[in-house]
């Protein structure tokens, strides 16, 4: 069973590349479960057609812990099996406690099945939060991606959770696997992103291309793959997927400083000289 963990910049597209990623994981075969680790509980939505997933911790708050396994995963897309850690009520708690009672109660109920192939964790990028890192810090995701664009704020922020997975490599023994360009059509862009990930010692292992069909298939509650399966961006998708599960290039990065970092910038023209 491999254990994947997607981070990124919030709002760069992580929940829906995670759940385009599995279906194409899915329709290969792949035996897959989805772990949401956002508070909003919305990485699960398009693999269940729309379906408001119950997360744990709600469940937890109007159950107590008598839980039924039934209660907090549902199956989606592919069979894939989906759950939503939730998080506190707005303003109350730390959001990463979602995180590490999902896992711990899913690990109780016996979710981690002898025939899963993968586990998807679909984490916030915040990883100064102990919460959010939780699922790297104590090696639950031996493997991360980082959904990034060619923007200079996913590219600041891919460059931070690389210090976090280098922090926690030893401990946990953490790797990442590559980083997925989710396009943004910004000028330079696949060369931008195959520059950043040689420079962290990693791999560009996918750019994925902006195309309107995501929202599309969005708007109809459906990953890209089911809506569209024979679409150019569906093999976009599958070809992701592809990448991953053949991917055997697993590195501890080596993060830049802001000065190399801004170089890199500049040299394609995100940054005025």
């Amino acid at each position: 069973m491999r254990q994947v963990a997607i981070y990124g910049k919030g709002g760069i597209g992580k929940s829906t590349t995670t759940q385009n990623l599995t279906a194409g994981l899915a329709t290969m075969g792949k035996q897959v479960m989805v772990v949401g680790c956002d508070p909003k509980a919305d990485s699960t939505r398009l693999l269940l057609g729309g379906l408001a997933q119950k997360s744990v911790l709600d469940t937890l708050r109007e159950e107590g812990d008598d839980v039924d396994l039934n209660a907090i995963l549902k199956p989606g897309f592919g069979n894939i099996r989906c759950v939503e850690s939730g998080g506190p009520e707005p303003g109350v708690g730390c959001a990463g406690r979602g995180i590490i009672t999902s896992i711990n109660m899913l690990e109780q109920l016996g979710a981690y099945t002898d025939d899963l192939d993968y586990v998807f964790y679909d984490v916030l990028g915040d990883v100064v939060c102990g919460g959010f890192a939780m699922p790297i810090r104590e090696g639950k995701a031996q493997e991360i991606y980082i959904v990034a664009s060619g923007e200079m704020m996913a590219l600041y922020a891919a460059n931070n959770i690389s210090k976090g997975i280098k922090k926690y490599a030893n401990s946990g023994g953490v790797r990442l696997g590559g980083i997925i360009c989710n396009s943004r059509k910004v000028d330079r862009e696949l060369d931008l992103l195959e520059a950043f990930a040689k420079e962290l010692g990693s791999q560009l292992i996918h750019f994925v291309p902006r195309n309107n069909v995501v929202q599309r298939a969005e708007i109809n509650k459906k990953t890209v793959i089911e809506f569209e399966p024979e679409s150019a961006q569906a093999g976009e998708y599958r070809a992701l997927a592809k990448a991953i599960d053949e991917n055997e290039l697993f590195v501890i990065p080596k993060p830049m400083t802001q000065d190399r970092l801004e170089e890199i910038l500049m040299e394609y023209g995100l940054m005025d000289i």
